[in-house]
């Protein structure tokens, strides 16, 4: 049965690169920190709202489990914030739009119906594709063991992407459970998923225009290219564009179900021993 964990993280040293020293590869992260607590709370008010009209037993004891574990994972992503600010990054702007995109945009349109809730929870399930492999990718991400990154933040995203990847089937479920046609699975992801790619590039942009140590630079080599992000994963230290775009295309097989993305039982392997899952119970 799933279930929300407590955990505890203390950021009071956390440097303001703390991916092998590098401002890049450290912002391509930061993004997670900035973007997806308010997504996630976006993930836990759908499902709430979802949940009475689920009568299995089952996938409802799960939907709860579900939205404990993303609450948790918004809290402790909100956290790190505290430290990008004292580090003289101001969050708030990017915040802001996060705030609107997945508060307004994306959230409940009085008089729209049950075909709005089941959109916005097929485009959950199309995130939770991307999360579970973002999951199963750091989990397995040997590079980072190999090069300087702070121990406390590896330990906050392996236990994050091994809760994504032990509840990775629950939004596709209950998407199924409402409509089980698959136009709606591939055109919800057909939307979100480039959307979501976009902020994320925007984000770096603007962690990395934010970054007091880069602001002798001039404004153009602050400005992370493509290239500068290929060579970042060529090292291994965050997804490639090709292994973002074969998971994709995994997503719009005819027999995808989550259960092909990643392990659970190496999941919950790793969340047995995440020092921060530890801290907390001590």
């Amino acid at each position: 049965m799933l279930q929300a964990r407590n955990v505890s993280f203390d950021w009071s040293s956390l440097p303001l690169h703390y991916v092998d020293d590098d401002p890049l590869a450290t912002h391509l992260v930061n993004v997670m920190h900035l973007l997806l607590p308010e997504g996630e709370e976006w993930f836990v008010r759908t499902f709430k709202e979802a949940l009475p009209l689920i009568h299995d037993d089952r996938l409802r004891d799960d939907v709860i489990g579900f939205i404990g574990q993303e609450a948790m994972h918004a809290t402790a992503h909100t956290q790190v914030l505290d430290s990008l600010t004292a580090h003289g990054i101001d969050v708030k702007p990017y915040v802001e739009q996060m705030q609107f995109l997945f508060g307004r945009a994306l959230g409940n349109r009085p008089g729209h119906g049950r075909n709005s809730l089941v959109e916005r929870v097929a485009l959950i399930a199309a995130v939770e594709h991307l999360t579970a492999f973002l999951g199963d990718w750091v989990l397995n991400a040997r590079a980072l063991d190999t090069v300087e990154v702070d121990p406390t933040m590896l330990d906050l995203l392996r236990w994050h992407g091994a809760e994504e990847v032990e509840h990775r089937a629950v939004a596709f479920e209950v998407m199924r459970y409402f409509d089980v046609r698959p136009a709606r699975r591939i055109r919800t992801y057909i939307a979100i998923a480039p959307t979501l790619v976009w902020f994320w590039a925007r984000g770096v942009r603007f962690l990395m225009s934010q970054d007091p140590t880069l602001q002798g630079l001039p404004e153009k080599s602050r400005g992370p290219s493509f290239k500068d992000y290929r060579k970042v994963a060529s090292r291994g230290l965050f997804p490639g564009p090709m292994m973002i775009w074969k998971a994709s295309l995994r997503y719009f097989k005819s027999g995808y179900h989550p259960a092909q993305e990643g392990s659970t039982e190496q999941a919950v392997q790793y969340l047995a021993f995440s020092p921060a899952a530890r801290a907390a119970e001590r």
